[in-house]
């Protein structure tokens, strides 16, 4: 937060259809996609494991998650490891497959407007939808998303 406590730095995720938008605190790092290992669950969306860090991260497809396609990764796919927010996933990371480098912006009441949630179902790992000047970007539900990673054997 700024001094002011009336902005967030935050990060837009550009998925393939959409994008997410996270405050910059949740994420450790952003770095490049490689295939992610063993994924032992018969869950499309959970991608397996990326290594980083020393260690292994449960790698998933958020628009999997929400019952759209998994889309392939492109060279510009990067891999958003975020910081649990919960204590569901012993490893206290995740990822998330991003179709592009996750840009930067500074969040403030003036550019925020919550939308109707179209989106928004008890089962998916959404919480609610926004418009910030031309773009609709959905702020994901981590902590459902951590339990999903868990029931899938993510660890």
């Amino acid at each position: 937060m700024s001094e002011t406590g009336q902005e967030l730095y935050s990060l837009l995720i550009p998925l393939a259809e959409m994008r997410l938008l996270v405050p910059r605190a949740c994420v450790a790092e952003v770095v490049g996609f490689s295939v992610p290992e063993g994924n032992g669950s018969d869950r499309a969306w959970y991608l397996g494991n990326t290594r980083w860090d020393g260690r292994l991260v449960p790698t998933v497809s958020f628009e999997g998650c929400c019952g759209d396609q998994v889309p392939e990764a492109g060279r510009r796919s990067r891999v958003v490891i975020f910081h649990a927010t919960g204590s569901a996933l012993p490893g206290r990371f995740f990822g998330i497959v991003s179709q592009g480098f996750p840009q930067l912006v500074r969040v403030n009441p003036g550019v925020l407007r919550k939308e109707p949630d179209e989106k928004k179902n008890a089962n998916l790992p959404i919480l609610c939808q926004l418009r910030m000047v031309n773009e609709y970007p959905l702020v994901p539900d981590l902590e459902k998303l951590e339990a999903m990673i868990v029931d899938a054997g993510g660890s």
